[in-house]
This record gives structure tokens, sequence and C-alpha cells, in this order.
């Protein structure tokens, strides 16, 4: 059976897990999980032709975790005896103990049947000079792609997790899941200025993933858009119309706004949106997702970090907030079911909600006609350096491309500007939503206390008034 060789992995029984179980519980616990994770990583770094850096290593080791009331007590093994697990288990169960008051249910929830990220190519398989030669091969097409290119940098990571979660309810999942990154950083320079563009992809698929349709791909993007990056100006700021463009713009969607919508922050009455669960938010016809079941996506998962299957969330749907991004504690808290939103850096770190693939739904609009129906305003499809605010939900970001809009028309590149905007008035104030949803497949990569793969997305977005900074 395809469960013994993710025991076997971990060389416990399910005997010893039923044990660990009942020592995790021992204290009085309302419900416990047991996380075992064995991760492989391998990563080459391509520099000046030659291979500066690279490595591999591996991680493995089992967390415990006992919910007792609002308390979590969590504790960790790096190894899988026996011994030392239950050393955890104790360990998790008095931390967690004290608790007074009645304790909290935690109900079981569906398997999954189908596998969203099937491995052709085991990356484990493979070995550095199966890689190498697609790692030149991608640094020589970028260089023939502009004649201003002073240096080229190629990156390859590749990671392949197995996992096996149990819990006090008797639910074992296992699955395992693989991971591959590719990144090339092209260094312009032009009449003494230089300039940088970077181009990544990353999916949850095996070494198939490396081929001549990702090298073309990315070695376009890489030079995309330079031309306007030297000679975009910084333009006046203030007050005005924002069109954001599909697809990576929808890193301000995840952290403008997703953050507020994941369950602790609510629960704990952190975020602008606990009080507002089934108000309107937005206009009518806007719906807004957190999504585990893109196949192959950085941020899919057959599971999350609990056990619990993935699914595709509405947290918006035609402008209500109508859920919250749900681990089983904030599921149980709110009497609701998990999301599938519990999710973890490692089995080092406890399970919080976070989120997966966030995208806006395509609306009806035509994207060429968003932009003609602006007369002045400025049109942004790159962001950096994000900050939010959850409790307030004001955001800023630093804006790497954009345009001026004048009279319905993209005019001078810009650059070196900021969004300025409060997360709820932003999505009140969107007016049009176009038909061209697109997911940002880069190394999309959220911290929250501990760090996660994550991916987003939007279609083309107009948004009445944002403040702009700039001149």
């Amino acid at each position: 059976m395809e469960k013994n060789i993710y025991l076997n992995i971990f060389k416990v029984t399910e005997p010893q897990l039923q044990t660990l179980a009942a020592t995790a519980l021992a204290h009085g616990g309302d419900y416990c999980d047991l996380y075992f994770e064995h991760t492989t990583f391998f990563n080459l770094l391509l520099k000046d032709g030659v291979v500066s850096s690279g490595g591999f290593h591996t991680d493995f080791g089992a967390g415990i975790r006992v919910l007792k009331g609002e308390k979590t007590g969590y504790a960790y093994s790096e190894n899988t005896e026996m011994a030392d697990m239950l050393k955890a288990a104790e360990a998790a169960a008095a931390i967690a103990a004290g608790t007074s008051g009645a304790g909290r249910s935690y109900a079981r929830v569906a398997d999954r049947k189908a596998d969203l990220y099937p491995m052709k190519e085991n990356w484990r398989d493979k070995g550095a000079d199966a890689f190498l030669s697609f790692m030149k091969e991608l640094e020589t097409a970028v260089f023939a792609k502009d004649s201003r290119i002073v240096k080229v940098i190629v990156r390859l990571s590749d990671s392949v997790s197995d996992v096996m979660m149990y819990n006090s309810l008797g639910e074992l999942t296992y699955e395992t899941r693989p991971m591959g990154s590719v990144t090339v950083t092209a260094v312009f320079q032009q009449n003494g200025k230089t300039e940088n563009r970077s181009a990544s992809r990353s999916f949850r698929m095996g070494a198939e993933l490396i081929g001549p349709g990702l090298l073309n791909e990315l070695a376009e993007d890489a030079v995309k858009g330079i031309d306007e990056r030297f000679e975009a100006i910084r333009p006046k700021g203030g007050q005005m119309n924002v069109v954001m463009g599909a697809g990576a713009s929808g890193i301000l969607l995840h952290e403008a706004m997703g953050h507020a919508f994941e369950a602790d922050f609510n629960r704990k009455g952190q975020s602008i949106f606990s009080d507002r669960m089934g108000q309107q938010v937005c206009p009518k016809g806007i719906s807004v997702v957190d999504d585990g079941t893109v196949a192959f996506n950085r941020g899919a998962g057959n599971y999350d970090d609990e056990g619990v299957p993935g699914e595709k969330t509405y947290m918006i749907q035609d402008g209500v907030l109508c859920s919250y991004l749900h681990d089983r504690i904030s599921a149980s808290w709110y009497g609701t079911k998990p999301t599938g939103n519990g999710r973890r850096e490692n089995f080092r770190y406890n399970p919080i909600p976070r989120m997966r693939a966030t995208y806006m739904e395509s609306g009806n609009a035509d994207p060429e006609g968003i932009i003609s129906s602006v007369k002045n305003g400025i049109y942004v499809d790159e962001f950096s350096n994000g900050q939010v605010k959850i409790g307030e939900g004001d955001f800023t970001f630093f804006v790497k491309s954009g345009f001026l809009i004048e009279n319905g028309r993209l005019t001078a590149p810009v650059k070196d500007i900021n969004i300025i905007g409060n997360g709820p008035q932003a999505l009140a104030d969107i007016v049009a939503v176009g038909n061209d949803l697109k997911i940002d497949n880069g190394t999309w990569t959220c911290g929250k206390e501990q760090s996660v793969p994550v991916s987003c997305g939007m279609p083309t977005v107009l948004i009445s008034s944002l403040t702009v900074g700039g001149e």
C-alpha cells in the first residue's frame, strides 16, 4: 500500500502513531496532530559563466502539536526515534496543559483523491550536470537578446518533500511535494546608467520543468521593457486613477487585502475586516479567491500542513465578504470547516492560516477599454517592497514598472514612485475589472513569522483613487 511507503520513510508504524497521539493528549488536550517531513533541497548559481555556489541538503524530523482550549503546545524532534518523539509529545502536552473551561471540538475532513502535481521526472534522480547545460544555454540566450547586457546571473533550485500527517481523529494523510524554480537576472548598461531585470518561474512539478520552452520564455522576459526602464521618468504625484496590470499586480491584492482575510488576524480582532463578514466590501461582480487547487501551481496543495485537502476558497463573492482563510483552530473557533490554509515552513513550526494562490477572478471589461477610459492616471504592472498595516489596512508599494496614462493612452514610462492606499477603500473604489486574469508564476514567497511558497494574480483593474508618490 502507498501509505506503507511513507511509514517506512519515517520508520514508524500506525500503532506507534496512536501511542504518540495518546501521549500528547495525556494532560487532557482537545486535539493533537503529528507532522512528519523529509525534504531534499538542491540549488546552483551560475555567474560570469561559472558555477559560483551550489548545495544539497536534507531536512528530516517530526513536529507534534497539542491544542487545549486557547492554548497550543508545540515541540519537534529532528529524528523519528520513538523515544525522542515521545519526549516531544510530552513536552507539547505540558505546554498546552493548564487551560480551564470548556475545550474545543475538531471535526474530521474529507480525503483528496486527485494529485495536483505528479512528477514525471524526480528531481532526486538528477545530478548537477543535468541542469548545468540548461543554465549555460539560458545565459547565452539572454546575452544574445541585447548588446547592452553586461552580466547574466542564473539561479536554479529544486526540492522534494515527503510529508505524512496523523491526528487524534485517526486521520492519516501523506503526499510528496515537488518544487522547481529558475530565476535569471540581466544587468544592462547604457550611457553610464545601469538597470537590471529579473525573470523567474516556479512550479510544483518535477525535472520535466527544465526544457526549451522554459528557456525561451525566461530569455524573452529578462529583456522585456528594458528600453522603457532607461527612459522612465519620475512623474508628478497626487491622487489619481490607477490601472493595475494583469498578473504580477496581484502582489498588491495578496499583501494589502489577502492577509487581512487570514482568520487568525480576524479571530483576534486585529484585521480591518474582523467585523465585516457577510457585508458588501467591494462592488458587485467582483470575486477574490484563494485557491489551493491550481494544478502545478507554486501555492497548490493536495493537503495543507494539517492534513486538510486543498480547496478553492472564495473570500469575496459578488462583492460580499463570505469567508476567511481558516486553519483547524480558527475553523473550530468560528464553527465552520477549515479551508486548507493551515501552513508551516517546515516541521519545526506550528501551522497558521496562510494564503496559497490568491487572485481576483476576471470581470467583463476589455483591458484596452479600461485604459482608454482614463483621462489622467497611471498604469502599473510590477511592484516590490510593500508594507501593510493589517489593523488599519493601509499599504505602500514601490512601483518597478509603469506608464503615465494621458487621454486614454499609455505615454511616458515611469519609475521610482510609490502607490499608497487603504485595502478596504481600494476594494470599494474598483470601477472596472478586465477579462484577462493572469496568475504570475514567479518565485513568490510569503513571510508571516515563517516563509511559505505562494502565487498571486489578477486581471487588469481600474481603481478610481490611489495616492501616487512622485515629484
